[in-house]
């Protein structure tokens, strides 16, 4: 891959990562959805269980990248480690103020979020991606899994009740559990109260996604034919599958809210796939009509990822805005919209899945003129 040359590929990836995002995060009623459109309750993995690893994923190839070019282009480390971190910084701080929408309360402020973890991701994994080679990396991947492990499953800990556990998986009982409440009691989860699937804990192994992305990057930056690319791409996905399997089995299970290492093998294992799916069709294909056909058919997914993670921000202020905003006393705008949705006679699966592809499609809409003007918001 030429130092400069982007990878239509990571921007239909990160598109098609947005645009489930949407889908699974905006239905018209919670209590009517399609089993893949939600989360596994605890144990296990659905579709929806696919988004966030995504985006961890690829972050981690981003930042590779986009480090290395500017490495190439003769940047201080030092100065590229102090971006980076401001950027982390910026995405955290992001994601704290939408957590503060509609109420501001600095009291019941939930500090963990999506973007928070992001944000640290991003901070904690760039002094490894600037200074190490691959093996290295490699090294910290596996050796963050470890620890994360050992922690989890040697250290007691007392659950909210005051009964301690030692190597408990169940909610509110781990480690990570108990180090939220003791550092942000009343700043958790509201659904849960006494822990939080985007804690502190569980951030070491995310960052081992984000790494493993970081370690598919240079094998798509190295100077291999691209087919062969997408070969090891595809069979590494395969094993990443396998050995989470195994790793679920035999230790710590899939689980997305522990983000167990199983979890990160897992769904590494899932993004080499459907990456090196998007990389053989819009990258890679020997055939030129064949990639410029496939390249036609992404073209959505690559509008929707070149703004993906102001997307990210301006769908959750938009849902805040549908529930606190009221057309009646009773009613919030959302239960307005969707009442004729509701009105066509739809099951209800069906009426709450219409709604969220409406959703979807606005904000594509935003993100296709925002492609049109030229509009890329970056952090």
């Amino acid at each position: 891959m030429k130092p400069n040359q982007r990878l239509l590929s990571l921007d239909a990836f990160r598109g098609f990562t947005i645009a489930a995002m949407l889908l699974v995060n905006n239905p018209g009623d919670w209590g009517n959805l399609y089993a893949p459109l939600k989360h596994a309750p605890w144990d296990g993995w659905t579709f929806t269980d696919w988004i966030f690893p995504f985006f961890v994923f690829i972050s981690g190839i981003s930042m590779t990248l986009s480090l290395g070019r500017r490495a190439a282009l003769g940047d201080d480390k030092l100065h590229l480690l102090r971006q980076s971190v401001q950027r982390g910084a910026t995405i955290v701080a992001i994601g704290l103020l939408l957590n503060l929408i509609p109420g501001f309360d600095l009291a019941t402020l939930r500090i963990p979020g999506v973007l928070q973890r992001l944000g640290l991701c991003t901070v904690l994994a760039a002094p490894i991606v600037l200074y190490c080679g691959w093996r290295a990396q490699l090294a910290w991947l596996l050796g963050l899994l470890l620890a994360y492990t050992s922690v989890q499953i040697g250290v007691s800990v007392p659950d909210a009740a005051g009964v301690w556990h030692t190597g408990s998986l169940l909610p509110g009982e781990d480690v990570g559990a108990w180090l939220d409440r003791t550092l942000m009691d009343g700043h958790l989860w509201r659904s849960s109260k006494t822990w939080d699937p985007e804690g502190l804990l569980s951030t070491v192994p995310a960052v081992a996604s984000q790494l493993a992305g970081v370690l598919v990057s240079h094998w798509l930056a190295s100077q291999r034919a691209a087919t062969e690319k997408t070969v090891w791409m595809l069979v590494a996905g395969l094993g990443l599958l396998w050995a989470g399997e195994i790793l679920g089995a035999w230790s710590m299970p899939i689980n997305k809210n522990l983000w167990s290492p199983a979890y990160v093998f897992f769904m590494a294992g899932w993004a080499c796939l459907v990456l090196g799916v998007f990389y053989w069709l819009l990258d890679a294909m020997p055939d030129p009509a064949g990639r410029a056909t496939a390249a036609r058919w992404a073209q959505p997914l690559v509008i929707f990822g070149m703004n993906a993670l102001f997307l990210f921000a301006l769908s959750s202020l938009v849902a805040k805005f549908l529930g606190f905003v009221h057309t009646a006393p009773e009613q919030s705008l959302k239960a307005w919209l969707y009442a004729p949705i509701q009105a066509l006679g739809l099951a209800p699966v069906d009426a709450s899945l219409l709604f969220a592809l409406l959703f979807t499609a606005c904000h594509f809409v935003i993100a296709w003129a925002m492609w049109r003007k030229g509009w890329f918001v970056k952090v």
